[in-house]
């Protein structure tokens, strides 16, 4: 048995697809998101997708890139996945030294991976010189049987629209995106600044569902939102949940969350996941508040090249 490392192809995107679900779960992931993804990678991103095959069938991937949107450069990336089942078979080793060497050319300086919380996995980053940094919590939320919130009263002055309300110009949504991720916890810090890029890669993501974000509209001012991710089938991902900085404190975030998750189980979405760094306490207090388990732990690893 004899495992290979090669470049990712259109025609493998159901079989990328089949290893993203079944490796983690608790991510959207299908072969429209994967070629659109590889279609849109900015230039500077040196964008780069993997597979490893093991007697013509693909049984691990990998992505691999610089963080762009990074103010500081060199930060790398890679997020290697093997089939469970089809570990031990030198796949993930393969695919994530031929990420780091393509990064290393790319001008990557430091690289960062995610690594499940598993003795396993943990001993296989530690092998390979990854140090453990940050964690973060994976949660699911079963919308089909499990209890939701009612839902809440839209306070005075505060209006609730779909995402779908944008359409016409959604560079409020950007502003909005931008203030939040650049307040949110991380190992690679991100300033959004290119709309037409935004456009591309969140707003036209065949991932990203508008119809099911929520926004919260204050004196005609976005104010907070919450960003959903579905398969169009069963699994719906809170993508972003956050408030602008003028607007925190008076529960904006779990208003748009619970009118966004409402409609989703309208929809006939079943399982709801969301992610929270580990250290970020008021959003994992909210998601337990909305019945939310942790399913997951992933623990971010860094080495230097």
């Amino acid at each position: 048995m004899t495992v290979i490392v090669r470049d990712f192809q259109p025609s493998d995107a159901e079989a990328w697809t089949r290893v993203r679900r079944t490796s983690v779960p608790w991510m959207v992931a299908t072969p429209e998101q994967i070629l659109h993804d590889r279609a849109h990678a900015h230039p500077a991103q040196h964008y780069r997708l993997l597979v490893a095959e093991e007697d013509g069938a693909i049984i691990g991937t990998a992505q691999a890139g610089i963080a762009h949107e990074s103010p500081e450069p060199g930060q790398g990336f890679v997020t290697p996945h093997t089939l469970p089942g089809r570990t031990g078979r030198g796949a993930g080793a393969l695919l994530l030294r031929t990420a780091e060497e393509h990064l290393c050319r790319a001008g990557a300086t430091v690289v960062y991976a995610w690594a499940l919380d598993t003795p396993e996995s943990l001993g296989f980053a530690r092998a390979r010189g990854y140090l453990p940094r940050r964690s973060a919590h994976f949660q699911r939320l079963d919308l089909a049987r499990g209890p939701l919130p009612l839902r809440q009263d839209v306070p005075a002055g505060v209006e609730l629209r779909p995402g779908s309300d944008f359409a016409s110009d959604p560079r409020p949504l950007f502003e909005a995106d931008a203030e939040v991720t650049a307040d949110e916890p991380g190992d690679i810090t991100t300033a959004l600044d290119d709309y037409e890029h935004w456009l591309a890669n969140t707003w036209r993501h065949p991932a990203f569902d508008q119809r099911l974000t929520s926004v919260a509209v204050v004196d005609g001012e976005v104010a907070a939102f919450s960003a959903a991710s579905t398969d169009g089938e069963r699994t719906y991902l809170s993508a972003m949940t956050g408030t602008r900085r003028a607007f925190q404190g008076r529960g904006l975030a779990k208003l748009t969350k619970n009118d966004s998750l409402h409609r989703a189980r309208a929809a006939g979405y079943t399982d709801a996941y969301t992610s929270n760094d580990a250290g970020n306490g008021p959003m994992l207090a909210i998601n337990e508040w909305f019945g939310y388990t942790i399913c997951a732990t992933e623990v971010r690893h860094v080495r230097t090249l």
